[in-house]
């Protein structure tokens, strides 16, 4: 199976300053998903950056890195510009992996390739997990997706999505079929991946606030391997890190 990982990074970040460039025992952060992401079956993995710093600092510790523009609006435009950069084959599978993941469980990695790979109806891939937590499933900051029988996205919503009609209890959730949490992990074919900037934002991608609605919108499909696994924390604050950083002994 033949697939590149790229990893978008941005220096800017609210929340944590400098993030890519955090130390994680001894190397920067998005070193350490570079190394992580190594560790999957893919072909190559590529640090697209927005600042220099981060270059040299993948550079030095062996990552492959290049200079994308720093006004893009997101990963995925930023992604794009890689794509061209590399001379992708339109036909190529990309995996995103985002920059601040640097737990992402390489078999996620090896199997969003993998269901785009098997999937010639659609254009993009991505992961989610069951929900078996009421809070969790309340929560807006869970991405919850609903799948149709082919195992395509039929929606992502913050919302609490299948709504469950006759539930008789708050802490009570669908059992069939369970409601499925959304994993920001993407494969893409390289093709559409260059065209997704070009493609105009959603009225209901602005509503929720999620990129993946704007697929949906133009009527195209994307494929979601329902993972066993639940995905390691991400990195977005101080105490974020701290939390992987004492994780990440007991990771390797």
């Amino acid at each position: 199976m033949s697939f590149t990982v790229l990893i978008p990074a941005r220096l800017k970040s609210t929340r944590l300053p400098d993030k890519p460039l955090a130390d994680l025992h001894g190397a920067p952060m998005v070193v350490r998903v570079a190394q992580r992401a190594a560790a999957s079956a893919a072909t190559r993995v590529v640090v697209a950056a927005d600042d220099a710093r981060i270059v040299e600092a993948c550079r030095a510790h062996g990552v492959d890195a290049l200079l994308t523009r720093s006004d893009h609006v997101s990963g995925s435009d930023r992604l794009a510009e890689a794509c061209e950069q590399l001379g992708l084959d339109g036909a190529a599978v990309v995996v995103n992996v985002q920059g601040d993941e640097p737990l992402i469980a390489t078999s996620m990695i090896d199997a969003c390739a993998a269901v785009l790979k098997a999937r010639s109806d659609c254009v993009m891939a991505t992961v989610a997990h069951a929900i078996d937590d009421a809070e969790e499933f309340a929560n807006p900051n869970v991405v919850k997706v609903v799948l149709d029988a082919a195992g395509r996205a039929l929606y992502f919503s913050r919302a609490p999505i299948p709504h469950w009609r006759d539930r008789t209890s708050p802490q009570a959730l669908p059992s069939a079929p369970p409601p499925l949490r959304h994993v920001g992990l993407y494969a893409y074919r390289a093709g559409f991946l260059r065209r997704f900037p070009t493609l105009p934002p959603a009225a209901i991608e602005n509503v929720e606030a999620l990129e993946q609605l704007r697929v949906l919108w133009q009527g195209e499909r994307i494929a979601v391997h329902v993972s066993a696994e639940r995905p390691g924390p991400g990195v977005d604050t101080p105490a974020d890190l701290e939390r992987v950083r004492a994780l990440w002994p007991r990771s390797q």
